[in-house]
């Protein structure tokens, strides 16, 4: 069983949405992590739309927090989603993280992480121990995705590179026109089972057009669960 799980910083819905929507649809996500979620209201009714034109569903049942949250396709089985808000400084800076835990049909569960880091290089850090002492509350493998606002030499990064390896492509991410910074990536618990990236079909002008934040993703290997079968398989939450 393969799981494609990417993560995007998409602007708020700021920019070219028809061009986003092409962008993730030729990803086609199984799992799709979320930063800088519109705030602005009709909240709700803006990323239900994204989910439904990109062919996916919000996970977080009209729920986000520090402007994070998930979209996940009708083939992935959710098991839970939760989000978690982290405390900020600056009263106008919204921080928080999302996880949601997946089980397709027969195969083992995952959790997966949404995150989006603070500008703020202590203010990383500190958000970083909270998150990653959350997922450690949480049995079985991992994934950490998102935007860090920081690169490898980061104190951040390096504090889940301790717990968990990057995935991802390390190529830059921003900004989408010229990108010479790797601020966005997967990292992933030693438990997992990383597959060789498929690339697909992207536009460079939609890829411009659609976020100042280019998408990254990887595709994992979930074994099955002996004894189980798709028919068997609840329904998650």
């Amino acid at each position: 069983m393969t799981l494609r799980v990417a993560t995007y910083n998409i602007r708020a819905l700021q920019d070219d949405v028809s061009a986003l929507v092409r962008v993730i649809r030729a990803i086609d996500p199984d799992v799709l992590c979320l930063q800088e979620v519109p705030w602005i209201p009709p909240v709700s009714s803006r990323v239900t739309d994204l989910a439904r034109r990109c062919g996916l569903v919000w996970s977080g049942r009209s729920q986000r927090s520090g402007q994070t949250s998930v979209l996940t396709n009708l083939r992935t089985n959710v098991l839970s989603v939760s989000h978690h808000h982290l405390p900020a400084a600056a009263r106008w800076d919204q921080r928080g993280f999302a996880v949601t835990r997946v089980a397709p049909f027969g195969h083992a569960h995952v959790s997966v992480a949404s995150v989006h880091l603070s500008l703020d290089t202590d203010e990383r850090v500190r958000h970083t121990r909270s998150i990653l002492a959350r997922l450690e509350e949480l049995p079985g493998p991992a994934l950490l995705a998102g935007d860090l606002n920081e690169q490898s030499d980061g104190r951040a990064w390096q504090l889940i590179s301790a717990r968990m390896q990057p995935v991802s492509p390390l190529e830059p991410t921003f900004p989408a026109r010229h990108p010479d910074r790797v601020l966005d990536v997967v990292f992933a618990t030693d438990d997992i089972t990383v597959l060789p990236q498929r690339g697909a079909r992207l536009d460079p002008d939609d890829l411009v057009a659609a976020s100042d934040h280019l998408p990254v993703w990887v595709d994992i290997d979930l074994p099955e669960v002996p004894g189980t079968t798709s028919a068997s398989a609840g329904s998650g939450e």
